[in-house]
């Protein structure tokens, strides 16, 4: 089977997923994935003969102090689109992709450009991420409490930027009721090196963050006198730099990995890929939800909710004082929860894929129209 396989290049969580994905249909299947952003050369090492990644330009987020920065977000993607050759780009992509490859189904993480593609050519789409949740699951009030807006929105979003899809397979390590049809919830993409590690109880905190101007967070950290590892806050340095307590790590999936399986607890956003791995190995988590993303805050609540970490509004000494007593309760609760690796979630896609090459239909959704 020939798939086209789309990968929004916003944040390092999609490609990372992906690229799990991606190495198990690689196997069977011919694969062309068209990805945006750092996702790009992050997935350009996995490029074989049946699997090529293509370049396409893509919408990206602009961060400051934990908050999505939404008048600079659109100054950066017009210019981006109009100024940097962006739309071109990809309508070049578009017909390179249509005479070349003539794929029989298309696979999307969220992402818009290969689902356009596969409307305009008549194929079946199986949208394949997390975001899902907000628009194809019944979220309970203690979850959207005092974000009831900014739920209505994201849901409006989500439900716009991928309609009509042949299946909605949504990962998640929460549980609410699905309430349209064509839509499984299976378990996080665990990575090998994930799957691969094993946990024990270390005496440092990970942290990771995806803004690079929280110093409030650093001071906060610094004052706890616990060894520190932080990721994504001083980005391309070449080898680790100390400030005290708080340890500054260069990028490296092996190091963070096995940062992560000993760490005595995390701090992060509600990015939903590390917080999935989090709760696979062990790990609780203090989860502070970028503002104006509504999605993070829904992980991040039920995150609380399940029993497996704290969710926060801000990082302030009350509040990690508060997650580091609770650490051996959060690992206790944390003992319960049980994944078979990334079986449930191959198995449903491969009969998925399946269904779609015979050309079977997809039933209809009134939810969806």
């Amino acid at each position: 089977m020939r798939i086209l396989y789309g990968v929004v290049g916003e944040g390092m969580g999609h490609a990372i997923r992906s690229r799990v994905v991606l190495d198990e249909l690689s196997r069977r299947h011919e694969i062309e994935v068209v990805v945006s952003g750092r996702a790009h050369g992050y997935l350009k090492e996995i490029e074989s003969e049946r699997l090529g990644v293509n370049r396409i330009w893509g919408l990206s987020l602009v961060y400051e102090d934990n908050r999505v920065r939404n008048f600079r977000t659109l100054l950066a993607n017009l210019k981006g689109a109009l100024v940097g050759g962006g739309w071109p780009e990809n309508i070049r992509a578009f017909f390179d992709i249509a005479e070349r490859f003539r794929p029989d189904v298309v696979v999307s993480d969220f992402e818009s450009w290969s689902y356009l593609f596969a409307r305009m050519n008549g194929l079946p789409v199986i949208s394949l991420d997390n975001q899902q949740i907000v628009a194809r699951c019944e979220l309970p009030p203690e979850v959207t409490a005092g974000h009831e807006a900014e739920a209505q929105l994201t849901r409006a979003i989500v439900k716009a930027k991928l309609p009509g899809c042949f299946h909605y397979l949504i990962t998640t390590f929460f549980h609410p009721p699905v309430v349209k049809t064509r839509t499984t919830l299976v378990p996080p993409i665990l990575r090998p090196a994930v799957l691969s590690a094993r946990p024990e109880e270390g005496e440092h905190l990970l942290v990771y963050q995806t803004s690079t101007s929280d110093t409030a967070l650093l001071d906060r950290l610094r004052e706890t006198g616990v060894e520190c590892r932080i990721y994504g806050v001083r980005r391309g340095i070449p080898a680790e730099e100390r400030d005290g307590n708080l340890r500054f790590m260069p990028f490296s999936d092996e190091g963070f990995v096995d940062d992560l399986r000993a760490a005595r607890g995390v701090v992060a956003n509600g990015g939903f890929t590390l917080l999935g791995e989090a709760v696979y190995l062990g790990r609780p988590v203090l989860s502070v939800p970028v503002r104006r993303q509504f999605e993070q805050v829904v992980n991040a609540r039920y995150l609380e909710k399940e029993g497996y970490g704290v969710a926060a509004d801000e990082v302030t000494g009350e509040v990690l004082g508060r997650f580091l007593e609770r650490l051996p309760e959060l690992r206790r609760n944390l003992e319960a929860y049980h994944q078979d690796g990334n079986l449930a979630l191959f198995s449903r896609l491969d009969e998925l894929l399946a269904s779609a090459a015979r050309g079977d239909a997809a039933p209809d959704d009134p939810a969806d129209s």
